[in-house]
């Protein structure tokens, strides 16, 4: 199982064709089409085109089908030694997708939730041209010669209205959100008036229209500003509210099944026995889905027998995605396709040309789509930043990029790299001029957490890229901000 990358790089024949996810050599299978009907659906892009040459991400068109099963991909024709670019097993992946059904929630509910349909303005705001200020409604061509003494007829605070006509020589006191008076066309501020009983001196004009916010500004009723595939932020909550929409349709979060596999692994705080390590992948895969905003069912860990594999994989009955961890390399102990194949499983693709992360498989068991993620715990970590995240995103039914991504120059020289894309850890910091400077780790074995947990980026080297010297730009995935989910 172990997939150890004990280097930054290794040697290869030069490719000097830089891309995010690696360029694309097989075409995904054909789209599948809803029963009955005769074209899918369109799709979400979930690539990005970056900001450099070096920043090149493919965008994938996705067929998704509302209310349809899973359609497991047809059988790839790759042989078992061939590996599988990231962008063809990206594509694949995604390809087999389709979004949740929507539900309501409430707005204190919808917070980090998906939209499902676009949200639109239940009314005007503001409803009625209002004061924008404090100070005095009045006609601007009253004011034009100053100073000018002017006789107060009423006041109007917010909530509340005037319901006369002001006319020439008058003014009404007003207050910040107060609808403008008939009559009036101006408000001057009360910082440039002196008040004496019902009269007040105006010291300095205002022309027409000032400080006043005509009906509409925000929004009109039945304005679109919140579309369907968005998630919602504490700004967006805000907007649906001042909407008057107290209710949101977003997509049901994706239950996803994790089952981690080995004799070698117990569960953090547990008795080790001889030769046991604490099991970390499954907790960690976890919050990652949490962060996407996935719902996980950690179904605990699946000794290396083929009893208890398939006694634990029937717990994930139900979900909506299956994630099995380790036990998918070519060991006599890896069970996972023998097992699960038993059960049903059909294998799309397995190993991919990705360091860290060589043993990934991608199937379904009937219709529920599953993914096979290496036992390492980098490996599975990054796996899950590229693939997991991905799936999640499109069973979400988000638009928009799914992976924080940017270019740096790096801060030590990197050798030529060979067949497998590398992510490499590594940290972030900017130079006098304050340029961005990714500086790998001299070390990048998949078996050290400590090295992810200190990283703040991953350095993308495609396939067969030349070496590279310090200050040469690359691109790099951003994974610092907590909702990167690593």
């Amino acid at each position: 199982m172990s997939d150890p990358q004990d280097r930054a790089s290794k040697g290869a024949a030069p490719n000097t064709r830089p891309a995010l996810y690696g360029a694309a050599q097989h075409q995904p299978h054909p789209s599948p089409c809803v029963q009955g009907e005769g074209r899918p659906k369109a799709g979400v892009g979930v690539g990005r085109e970056g900001a450099s040459d070096l920043l090149q991400t493919p965008s994938f068109i996705l067929p998704l089908f509302e209310g349809e099963e899973f359609i497991p991909p047809a059988p790839t024709s790759m042989t078992k030694t061939q590996l599988m670019p990231v962008a063809d097993a990206l594509a694949r992946i995604t390809g087999a997708l389709h979004p949740m059904a929507p539900e309501s929630v409430s707005l204190a509910d919808a917070y980090g939730r998906v939209l499902a349909e676009d949200v639109a303005a239940r009314l005007t705001q503001p409803p009625a041209a209002v004061s924008a200020m404090d100070g005095y409604a009045v006609r601007a061509a009253d004011v034009a010669d100053l100073p000018t003494d002017l006789t107060v007829i009423g006041e109007v605070p917010a909530g509340a209205s005037f319901d006369g006509v002001v006319g020439q020589g008058e003014a009404v006191r007003i207050f910040t959100g107060a609808p403008v008076p008939l009559g009036t066309d101006t408000i001057v501020i009360q910082e440039d008036t002196v008040r004496d009983g019902d009269t007040v001196t105006v010291n300095d004009g205002a022309p027409e229209g000032r400080y006043i916010r005509p009906a509409g500004l925000d929004f009109s009723a039945g304005d679109v500003r919140l579309k369907k595939g968005r998630l919602l932020t504490a700004r967006d909550i805000g907007l649906a509210a001042a909407m008057n929409v107290p209710w949101l349709m977003v997509r049901r979060k994706p239950r996803i099944a994790l089952l981690a596999t080995g004799d070698e692994i117990v569960r953090p705080g547990d008795a080790l026995g001889p030769n046991q390590i604490v099991s970390s992948n499954a907790l960690a895969l976890a919050a990652l889905i949490k962060a996407r905003g996935g719902a996980p069912i950690d179904l605990g860990i699946a000794r290396d027998n083929r009893a208890s594999l398939a006694a634990m994989a029937e717990g994930a009955r139900g979900a909506d995605m299956l994630i099995t961890l380790g036990g998918a390399s070519v060991g006599d102990h890896d069970l996972v396709q023998s097992v699960l194949g038993e059960r049903g499983l059909n294998v799309d693709f397995w190993r991919i040309a990705m360091r860290p992360g060589k043993p990934l498989m991608f199937g379904a068991i009937g219709d529920t789509p599953m993914l096979g993620l290496p036992g390492n715990p980098v490996s599975s970590l990054v796996c899950g930043l590229v693939f997991v995240a991905a799936a999640i995103h499109t069973l979400l039914g988000r638009s928009g990029d799914y992976l924080e991504t940017d270019t740096a120059r790096l801060g030590r020289d990197l050798p030529e790299n060979d067949e497998r894309q590398d992510y490499l850890r590594a940290t972030l910091t900017r130079d006098e001029d304050g340029a961005l400077i990714a500086t790998p780790f001299d070390k990048q074995d998949s078996s050290m957490l400590s090295r992810l947990a200190a990283a703040q980026a991953l350095v993308i080297r495609p396939p067969g890229a030349p070496r590279a010297k310090e200050g040469k730009s690359v691109p790099i995935i951003r994974i610092e901000a907590p909702d990167q989910g690593l």
